[in-house]
């Protein structure tokens, strides 16, 4: 069946192009297909919101969670209004929502993105999945803890993940372990949730805050990278504004698409 989600801060491409996740595919129409959960799906964008096309009934509150339909982003569009730099950052990125992805998926597709482009973060990712994963409809789901933690880092050596394949099989071995547990960083307050990640090998702020955004949906995470590193210098010198509130995530999304559509920031 088809299902159209109606809703006027759901932009597709943005929200799969924002640099949040690493399995969506672009096609010659415009739609979109990858993999998550285990599940295929193709989506497009259409009049005031997104169609699921051929999804099965049972999956819909899946994608529904998927793709944080609960959160009123108008609501929190509106509450960004009250500064010059997020009020526009917002208007522009007012499609972007904060995908919750599973755990396991985020935390080793953020390992891999260190010091990494886009274009080679989605071909390790493909390989490990080529490798690793289950086959699953159109493709193979992404690797599971158990199936990682049972490998060497030198089985890793055809994915070309270099010094990111120590961490890969560290991170697989310490959720394993319960070293790093998912339920118990579920129910975490922000700080303790980041420390527990960064006991992985590799893991740092920012990979923790990735984590804890887009797989645990704690919006108080803001991840930091050299854009946004530069856009807090430039624009928010001493912090950012109190309008922000709870919803640092998504003013954290909203102010990276603004530096890298702005060209201000880029050197």
């Amino acid at each position: 069946m088809n299902f159209f989600i109606e809703n006027p801060n759901f932009d597709i491409k943005q929200t799969f192009l924002c640099g949040q996740c690493f399995r969506w595919r672009e096609c010659e129409n415009g739609d979109f297909e990858g993999i998550a959960g285990g599940k295929y799906l193709r989506a497009g964008q259409r009049d005031n919101g997104v169609e699921l096309i051929g999804i099965d009934e049972k999956d819909i509150p899946y994608w529904e969670s998927y793709f944080d339909m609960a959160t009123d982003y108008g609501a929190v569009i509106k509450r960004f209004s009250e500064d010059k730099i997020l009020c526009e950052a917002a208007k522009n990125a007012s499609g972007i929502r904060i995908l919750r992805q599973e755990p396991f998926e985020t935390l080793i597709s953020f390992i891999i993105s260190q010091n990494n482009n886009i274009p080679r973060i989605m071909g390790i990712i493909s390989r490990l999945c080529e490798s690793f994963g289950e086959p699953v409809e159109k493709g193979f789901a992404f690797p599971t803890a158990e199936r990682l933690a049972a490998i060497e880092e030198a089985d890793l050596a055809p994915l070309r993940a270099g010094f990111r394949a120590r961490y890969i099989i560290d991170g697989a071995r310490k959720v394993m372990s319960g070293t790093v547990d998912f339920a118990a960083i579920d129910k975490m307050p922000y700080e303790d949730g980041k420390a527990a990640l960064k006991q992985i090998v590799g893991v740092g702020d920012k990979v923790a805050d990735c984590v804890l955004l887009f797989a645990f949906h704690k919006l108080d995470a803001f991840p930091k990278d050299v854009w946004i590193k530069r856009i807090l210098a430039e624009f928010y010198p001493d912090g950012l504004p109190s309008c922000i509130g709870e919803y640092g995530g998504i003013a954290q999304q909203y102010l990276f698409d603004y530096a890298r559509r702005s060209g201000k920031f880029d050197k």
